[in-house]
């Protein structure tokens, strides 16, 4: 059997940083502030596995990740507003209510004013009635439940849907739809 090596810290360099961010952004779209975060973690990680404290200056570091950061802004690799625009898109697609939108790129640290600017954008048949539909089709709530169910999961369907952001008179609309073609005209705004 091996023994197992115990983890050596990295070397923190402004390169190394500049390539962990590169690396990152070629795998997950990002805002700034949350490559800030990753680029961040890194920098700890290193500073609690170095065995010598000068391995990792946290201050110089910091310096660091802001020129690299900026770097990306300027070259255009790192945007902000196109990130919040394309995860408007993802999330409507998947379901997701105009309030639980606000609320995941807030997490990410796009800011307020970025969000609102993304949202006004979104097309409007992909608005917050389209992405009840969506959802309830995906989940199978409502309409798409088989028809002995729906009478038994109703509550259930309707705090499904609360839960994701929507209001009240939206989920009662769409899990109380006769069927699905119905509910399908409340998703085009023919109900």
């Amino acid at each position: 059997m091996h023994e197992k090596r115990p983890r050596r810290a990295r070397r923190i360099t402004q390169q190394y940083l500049e390539r962990a961010a590169l690396y990152h952004l070629e795998r997950y779209a990002s805002s700034s502030e949350n490559l800030r975060r990753v680029l961040t973690r890194k920098v700890w990680k290193a500073a609690r596995l170095a065995e010598d404290e000068n391995t990792v200056d946290e201050e110089q570091a910091a310096a660091w990740i802001e020129a690299v950061i900026e770097k990306l802004q300027r070259a255009g690799a790192l945007n902000d507003r196109a990130y919040a625009e394309g995860r408007v898109v993802s999330l409507r697609r998947q379901g997701e209510s105009t309030r639980g939108i606000a609320m995941k790129l807030g997490a990410k640290g796009v800011p307020r004013e970025t969000v609102e600017a993304a949202l006004e954008l979104d097309e409007p048949e992909n608005d917050d009635v389209a992405a009840a539909v969506a959802y309830a089709r995906r989940r199978r709530l409502g309409p798409w439940r088989k028809p002995d169910e729906r009478e038994d999961r109703h509550d259930r369907d309707m705090a499904a849907l609360a839960r994701k952001g929507y209001r009240l008179d939206l989920c009662r609309r769409v899990i109380e739809a006769e069927d699905i073609a119905a509910a399908e005209d409340i998703a085009r705004g023919e109900d």
